[in-house]
């Protein structure tokens, strides 16, 4: 297991990162901290692998905090600032990822880690942690049927149950595999492997009728693939 530690002061970029770190076998996540100060801590205390560091954060940025450490973990840079790319690698950064990060764009940087370690990651990730009332919920993508849109919140529709979760269709879309998963309507998404029938209007899962819209026609051409 690689202990990782998030350090980051915005509580939905934290959100986001627990997500994804708990979504995958390898990663075991330690703390999440709001300041470098916090994060200061947890090395003294804690064997630290792996660091996703924000930059611009009270006190300390995250470049100045890299560069106090004598010897640092690896380092994912984690922004919304795209000016501090050359300066992330001259600090010998994995990567640099901007936000906001996908989960293949999160892929990608960890199998960027486990390439430059010579060590093995598993990249077929088969299931998602959903924050449900507090707690994470693990849900196999192919138990989820469709997830629609009401307001903030998304309703995912699985084999299992329904579950209500509080984040938009455009995280979500970026959070599950795009290979799997396809919006076609802007308050729907669907899982391909569900679909028993398809029109220019609408999505069959069995008897379930999922409207299609006019903007996401184009993409009706990729269900069947």
């Amino acid at each position: 297991m690689i202990n990782c530690l998030i350090v980051d002061d915005e509580p939905l970029a934290q959100d986001i990162l627990e997500t994804y770190i708990k979504g995958n076998n390898n990663l075991c996540l330690i703390k999440k901290c709001s300041t470098a100060i916090e994060a200061f801590e947890v090395l003294h205390q804690q064997k630290i692998d792996l660091i996703f560091l924000d930059i611009k954060m009270p006190a300390l940025s995250g470049i100045d905090f890299l560069k106090s450490l004598k010897n640092p973990p690896a380092v994912i840079f984690t922004t919304a600032f795209s000016e501090y790319a050359v300066t992330s690698y001259e600090l010998e950064a994995v990567d640099y990822l901007l936000k906001p990060i996908t989960t293949e764009r999160f892929q990608k940087s960890l199998d960027k880690l486990f390439r430059s370690q010579s060590m093995l990651i598993d990249t077929e990730k088969e299931y998602t942690y959903f924050k449900v009332s507090g707690n994470l919920v693990k849900v196999s993508h192919t138990e989820i049927l469709y997830a629609q849109s009401i307001r903030d919140y998304i309703m995912l529709y699985t084999k299992i149950g329904n579950l209500m979760v509080h984040m938009t269709m455009k995280y979500l879309c970026g959070l599950l595999p795009e290979s799997q998963f396809k919006r076609i309507h802007r308050s729907y998404l669907v899982n391909k492997i569900h679909i028993t029938a398809i029109s220019k209007s609408q999505v069959l899962l069995n008897e379930i009728e999922i409207p299609v819209g006019e903007i996401y026609r184009g993409n009706i051409s990729h269900l069947a693939e």
